[in-house]
């Protein structure tokens, strides 16, 4: 099939593009609207039902109005909603479904750190929380919740934070929780050098090897750790860069997120740079790299190579996706901003932005689209949706 649902979330409005991989285009189709802004989505993985976490705020910003909904996704990659929403204690930063496709786990890192696990029904709606038999230590900054492959055990992706003037840093880890029947247990703690300088934000797993790659958003590096069925390495088999000038680095540069090929053959990562100056009264891009990173994975070892910096023409790419052929790359800019383009002050929109896959893993621009994010509004979250 040569189209393809893509969803785009700005705010609280889930809109329907559908994505010709022949041509690399995309062609709008209709808008929903959620219970409230969009903070991350997740397909099922062998049934066509999206599960959509909503809360009324954003990053560090009280909620009292959080949920996760259920949407069917019919044949041409329309949404319905499916069965009742359930509320969430906090905001919801990231949620994923285990491999089996029986629980959603919804991950907390304001005003506390947590985890939420809700069981899901035989038709695919949204069951009650299950019970856990204590409060599991997600750390300082949860960013990312996933279950490993062998649904074993679940990854709490603890970010950290720099130190600040008034307070000294919370180091990052990769925290796992052996997981059965939806419950959770304590685990391991992975955290090299003790986490200080260890900012991990999101992981993704090999489709087909032992291997899980990490990306650091305090540090911009790439990890590559070897995993067992319920187990992650002590300390990363392979770190390398993600910048292409790491000797200039801002402090506003910020590792992304990152996705593995479909073929297993290469891994991308977002670099992501927002800082601006003041120039005639008008906030403008200050600087820094803006980008997809490009690794291809060695088939024996697992080891990243550097192949591109592919420029994304757009500032601070908190999403994207790869389509399940594996052909086409689409990425998601969070919000405009204006840059200083050949001495012109020129506006940057929010947008998202095709590009082909080459057989080497490299990225070839194809189309851009700008998307509204008028009064402040994000582009939070993007994802393509295999509708079978």
């Amino acid at each position: 099939m040569s189209l393809i649902p893509l969803f785009s979330a700005v705010d609280d409005t889930l809109t329907r593009y559908d994505l010709d991989v022949a041509s690399a285009t995309l062609t709008r189709r209709e808008s929903i609207r959620t219970a409230a802004k969009v903070q991350y989505a997740w397909r099922h993985p062998h049934r066509p039902y999206l599960y959509v976490a909503t809360s009324a705020a954003g990053p560090r910003v009280p909620s009292d109005f959080n949920h996760v909904s259920a949407y069917r996704i019919d044949h041409g990659g329309s949404l319905t909603r499916h069965g009742p929403s359930r509320p969430l204690e906090r905001r919801a930063v990231h949620i994923c479904v285990d491999p089996d496709g029986k629980y959603l786990l919804s991950a907390h890192n304001f005003p506390r750190s947590g985890l939420t696990v809700h069981a899901l029904l035989e038709d695919g709606t949204i069951g009650e929380p299950v019970t856990q038999g204590g409060v599991p230590d997600c750390g300082a900054y949860p960013h990312q919740v996933r279950v490993l492959p062998s649904a074993q055990a679940a990854l709490i992706v603890d970010r950290g934070n720099h130190a600040r003037p008034d307070k000294t840093e919370d180091p990052g880890a990769l925290r796992l929780f052996p997981f059965s029947h939806g419950v959770l247990s304590p685990g391991e703690v992975i955290a090299p050098d003790r986490g200080y300088g260890f900012g991990p934000r999101h992981v993704d797993f090999h489709p087909t090897r032992p291997w899980m790659y990490v990306s650091d958003e305090r540090t911009n590096q790439l990890y590559m750790f070897r995993v067992t069925d319920s187990t992650i390495a002590s300390e990363p088999a392979y770190r390398c860069s993600l910048l292409e000038t790491p000797d200039r680095v801002d402090a506003r540069q910020l590792g992304g997120p990152i996705h593995v090929h479909p073929s297993g053959r290469y891994v991308y990562v977002a670099n992501r740079a927002d800082r601006t100056e003041e120039i005639d009264g008008q906030k403008v891009f200050a600087g820094g790299e803006n980008s997809i990173a490009v690794f291809r994975i060695d088939p024996s070892t697992g080891e990243p190579t550097l192949v591109q910096h592919a420029d994304t023409r757009s500032v601070h790419v908190r999403t994207f996706a790869c389509d399940p052929t594996g052909r086409l790359l689409v990425t998601a800019s969070i919000k405009p901003l204006a840059a200083n383009v050949e001495g012109e002050i020129k506006p940057i929109p929010a947008a998202l932005t095709v590009f082909r896959v080459h057989d080497d893993g490299s990225l070839a621009y194809a189309h851009q689209y700008p998307i509204d994010t008028h009064d402040g509004q994000l582009q939070y979250w993007m994802g393509i949706v295999a509708v079978a």
